[in-house]
């Protein structure tokens, strides 16, 4: 069925798609934190944001740009440290809010639903090895002998997007779940977001050692 789209080895695709979802990723974790900190509603804010994102970034491999970009070692290492800045950025807000800098309530649920999204999206866009990584996954199950290739990446970007969409919402309604148990037990809401900053900061010095 696929095959006469230019899309090859479809089983392959979705095992090996359904692998690299359930990675932990600083995606993940944001979209699991906003869920257990806003709710369901809010949550779906983040996952507008990485959809768009991966989106973006597939489109950008489709047109060559991660080429360009692997090419060039001064703007891949530029866009490198740009990601890493921006997820040690994330991970020491979250420490800081959170143990630090006084309580504030926000009284326009508007401007935090807003910035959860540009936080969400500005993840997916500042790894440039995502990008990275959509040309050399999906160029295995491309057959470039088709005459419209942008019709076979748009269905293994459909595939990825919607595997995504569930994943991501599974986190979101157990995220959701725990926003309750958080709300009676602050400590340990202090400790789980203190904890994430950790791990933000820690993909961030991932993402600037790792060649």
């Amino acid at each position: 069925m696929f095959e006469s789209f230019g899309v090859i080895n479809i089983w392959t695709y979705i095992a090996g798609l359904i692998f690299i979802i359930l990675a932990p990723g600083p995606n993940s974790l944001y979209v699991l934190k906003t869920g257990a900190s806003y709710g369901i509603a809010t949550g779906y804010r983040a996952v507008a944001g990485v959809l768009l994102g991966d989106a973006i970034l597939i489109l950008l491999s489709y047109l060559g740009v991660a080429s360009l970009v692997q090419a060039s070692p001064i703007l891949f290492t530029a866009m490198r440290y740009l990601g890493a800045a921006y997820l040690l950025y994330l991970g020491v807000s979250l420490i800081y809010s959170n143990w630090v800098a006084p309580k504030v309530k926000t009284s326009s649920p508007k401007i935090k639903t807003e910035k959860v999204f540009r936080k969400s999206l500005s993840l997916s866009l500042t790894n440039p090895k995502a990008l990275l990584f959509y040309v050399s996954f999906f160029i295995q199950f491309v057959d470039y002998s088709y005459h419209s290739t942008w019709i076979s990446y748009s269905i293994l970007a459909t595939i990825l997007e919607v595997f995504s969409l569930i994943y991501l919402s599974v986190l979101i309604v157990l995220g959701s779940a725990m926003t309750q148990y958080f709300h009676r037990n602050k400590s340990l809401a202090k400790l789980g977001n203190s904890l994430l900053g950790v791990f933000f900061m820690g993909f961030a010095a991932r993402l600037s050692i790792l060649n």
